[in-house]
């Protein structure tokens, strides 16, 4: 077994459960409900912002596609760029862009301004989401690691499930700028919050010389986990983006909120129980994970004529969908090694990578084939995951974990 160490960890600030920081891994969980509600925040928004820019919803919607595309085109270099800087300089930098870029989204009546400050912030979540899980398990003793990840990670489902409705709802009430600028003073107060309470450690650097990205990707494990990234999300995007469609051929339509909604709570479910069961059972719930996804969507394709069998769908898409972040995420991370954060922005490209093909993907087999078709490709992509998964028993989803202190 391999043993990576770095310098101690210490857990610092007040407020712990157990051995872990609460304080400074809410305030990640916070970043991360930032990153993810940034991202999703127009799909909500789309018929006033396209009014306000004078361009059409389809031409709006492409701000979720351009923020993706900065994420995939920078994580990589950006992380390589910064493995030196110390870790709290890199996120408050990140967070910055944030700020920066949802002002921008705001204040701007220019289509391509709007765009500009949509690939800043796809730039800014690309330097986050590859430090983010690195950073919560370095806050952590080695049998927390997995919990503090999941903590980290729950900003995803609340963003998903409570922050885009609640985004949207602001949007209709007053206008969509004060959604945005809604965003900008949350991001405000977090800054203050990362700099009072997540404790500071040092960039990566291995001999005096930074990890080269490159070697991360001839690790075992890595290229396992991150093969299986693209196509989970691949297959997960595909669907998620065109579900309200997806319901409204299913006379559904009047219940998207609440279809969402039970897919939100069933996904912090997921992320509660991956958090407890991760440091023992990362294999074993890596392909529950994979399996309750496919049965959804096995349903879907076959008894979504039933309301009940629908709800009963998603829910258990949710369970299987919810920890998968911090499932893959600490599967690269343990992978990984001294390169762990390199291994992560290939993970987070990879992941944008999938998200943008899904929307697109969906989109041709939507005019093509039609709903249905939907459910039947996220199935026949889960396929190959789980072969993957079960396979990469030594490397990638073992069955006993790498431990690693980093």
């Amino acid at each position: 077994m391999r043993t990576h160490t770095t310098e101690p960890v210490r857990p610092t600030g007040s407020g712990t459960v157990g051995e872990l920081p609460l304080p400074a891994l809410l305030a990640l969980a916070t970043a991360v409900f930032i990153t993810s509600l940034t991202e999703t925040l127009p799909a909500g928004l789309l018929p006033a912002m396209s009014a306000d820019l004078d361009v059409s919803e389809s031409a709006t919607g492409q701000t979720v596609t351009i923020y993706a595309i900065g994420t995939a085109l920078t994580a990589i270099p950006l992380t390589a760029a910064t493995a030196g800087w110390r870790r709290k300089r890199l996120l408050l930098t990140a967070m910055t862009g944030f700020a920066a870029a949802n002002t921008v989204t705001a204040l701007s009546a220019s289509y391509p301004l709007t765009m500009a400050a949509r690939f800043v912030a796809g730039v800014a979540a690309g330097l986050a989401w590859a430090l983010l899980a690195g950073y919560a398990r370095r806050m952590a003793p080695v049998h927390l690691q997995g919990k503090a990840i999941a903590i980290a990670m729950a900003g995803i489902p609340v963003a998903l499930s409570l922050g885009v409705p609640a985004g949207t709802f602001v949007g209709r009430a007053v206008n969509w700028q004060v959604a945005f600028l809604l965003m900008t003073g949350l991001t405000v107060v977090l800054l203050g919050w990362i700099t009072a309470a997540v404790p500071d450690y040092p960039g990566q650097r291995t001999e005096g010389r930074r990890t080269p990205m490159s070697h991360a990707f001839t690790l075992p494990g890595v290229p396992a986990v991150l093969s299986v990234t693209l196509v989970f999300v691949l297959a997960h995007t595909i669907l998620y983006t065109y579900v309200a469609t997806f319901l409204e051929h299913r006379d559904m339509g009047g219940s998207t909120d609440l279809v969402l909604l039970v897919f939100g709570a069933a996904s912090m479910v997921s992320i509660w129980s991956v958090g407890v069961h991760i440091h023992r059972r990362l294999r074993l719930l890596t392909i529950t994970s994979v399996f309750l996804v496919a049965v959804a969507a096995t349903i879907l394709a076959v008894l979504a004529d039933s309301p009940a069998l629908v709800y009963a769908a998603v829910t258990l898409w949710g369970l299987g969908w919810g920890g998968a972040p911090t499932l893959l995420q600490t599967a690269v991370g343990d992978a990984g090694g001294e390169a762990a954060d390199a291994a992560q922005a290939m993970l987070v490209t990879l992941w944008n990578v999938a998200m943008a093909g899904g929307g697109v993907v969906g989109g041709v087999l939507l005019d093509r084939l039609g709903t249905s078709s939907l459910p039947w490709s996220v199935l026949a992509l889960l396929v190959p995951v789980l072969v993957v998964v079960i396979v990469a028993r030594t490397h990638g989803f073992p069955t006993e974990r790498v431990r690693t202190t980093r």
